[in-house]
């Protein structure tokens, strides 16, 4: 598990263009042709990858499912049976809370299904496991948040699941013997084209609701061709999901159901 975290990490932006640099200094005297073909792809790279305007071509072919508007909230009621949140990783002892907190992500995904709940009155599941191994899990975590910040009670915890595939297959195993199959899926609008398609795979009718758009217009000084550390941050996320949504139909589709 920590070479394939490592590997992934080298692999994808922007490690592969640090490399593709270091590589080149490498290279300085024995092939300088590829030395600077190297560099060049490097630096590239990594500008184009920093670039708002990129960020938000880019998302516009992977934030495929629009925002549920807010007078159709109340409605959800009617089109699904329960709310999943998904979890998305964990900040470790964090000293101002005093123990493991969501991550940034999970966080306004708690947020939003709260908001959500609230207005169709659907119970909400958690999902998402022990992301260093150790307890508690996501699912856990976030309930606490549900309960504490929002005064809701999560219904159901999914606290077994390691990736998005499995959040889909442990969340059916828990849900569908008590008769729900209809769901309001929430997560970041980048991530839930993947998310929808492993919930419908695992059985589940998807109700995608999806918050947190990078397509929209970036507003950016010089319409966003100045580079920006965020941007560097969110186009590695949208790389990272492309690739996420050309491999699970390879690797997942043919899998028989655990």
């Amino acid at each position: 598990m920590a070479f394939r975290y490592i590997l992934k990490h080298l692999l994808l932006p922007p490690g592969i263009f640090l490399l593709l640099i270091l590589l080149a200094w490498w290279l300085r005297r024995r092939a300088p042709r590829l030395a600077s073909a190297c560099f060049v792809g490097g630096f590239a790279g990594i500008w184009l990858m920093s670039l708002p305007v990129v960020v938000e071509w880019s998302a516009r072919g992977i934030e495929r499912h629009p925002a549920i508007q807010l007078d159709e909230w109340a409605s959800l009621g009617e089109r699904a049976d329960a709310i999943v949140v998904l979890g998305g990783g964990r900040q470790r002892g964090d000293p101002a809370w005093g123990a493991d907190q969501s991550s940034w992500f999970a966080q306004e995904r708690v947020r939003y299904a709260a908001r959500l709940s609230r207005a169709s009155a659907l119970p909400i599941a958690t999902s998402g496991g022990l992301h260093y191994g150790t307890p508690p899990s996501e699912a856990q975590i976030m309930a606490e948040q549900l309960a504490v910040d929002y005064g809701l009670q999560a219904r159901w915890q999914e606290g077994q699941s390691r990736t998005t595939w499995e959040n889909a297959q442990r969340s059916a195993e828990l849900l569908q013997p008590q008769g729900v199959k209809r769901i309001v899926l929430v997560t970041q609008a980048w991530h839930m084209q993947r998310a929808v398609w492993c919930f419908e795979q695992a059985g589940f009718d998807v109700v995608p609701a999806p918050f947190g758009f990078f397509s929209v217009a970036n507003g950016e000084p010089l319409g966003g061709w100045l580079p920006d550390g965020r941007a560097l941050w969110r186009n590695t996320l949208l790389f990272n999901e492309a690739v996420g949504l050309l491999a699970y139909p390879l690797v997942y589709a043919s899998e028989p159901d655990e």
